[in-house]
């Protein structure tokens, strides 16, 4: 193993916290010559939650879930775009199911050395704190994990990274 880090995920989810985070990672590999992996998971245990607390009709579901998909896609091919753009070749990888089992799926199956997060949002309740996929992922993954903040600092080092 020549460098500490060789395979980095970043997870996405839309936010403007997780593009930073995509950001930070895209530079990261660039300089430490690192795999590139980039995740976008789609909730489903949250949307079955939705149909059974009657929130959501199963057919909202399922055009909820085809509009998450379209989501998932447009993320995952701007991350590629951006990555491209700076000299390197992500593998995008789409999943759905409960976020926290499958970024460590994905990080045991990828052998990941860094899992990439977003800042995490302020936890108001401790329910929040229970439904925060990020943070329930960054707990449980079997590597070591970067919470990237400074959206204005990471927008620069992305800008000047040839």
């Amino acid at each position: 193993m020549d460098n500490p880090v060789e395979r980095v995920l970043v997870y996405l989810d839309g936010s403007i916290e997780s593009v930073t985070a995509a950001r930070y990672a895209i530079c990261l590999c660039r300089k430490l010559n690192a795999k590139l992996y980039g995740t976008f998971i789609i909730n489903t245990h949250a949307l079955n939650d939705l149909v059974k607390s009657r929130i959501f009709i199963e057919s909202e579901q399922i055009e909820y879930k085809n509009d998450l998909e379209a989501d998932a896609d447009k993320y995952l091919r701007n991350f590629e775009t951006e990555a491209v753009s700076k000299g390197l070749a992500p593998e995008c990888i789409k999943e759905s199911g409960l976020v926290n089992v499958k970024i460590k799926e994905l990080v045991r199956s990828y052998e990941i050395d860094l899992f990439v997060i977003g800042e995490l949002s302020r936890i108001r309740s401790r329910r929040d704190e229970f439904h925060n996929e990020s943070e329930r992922a960054m707990r449980s993954v079997p590597c070591s994990v970067l919470i990237v903040k400074d959206e204005d600092r990471v927008d620069d080092i992305y800008e000047n990274l040839n």
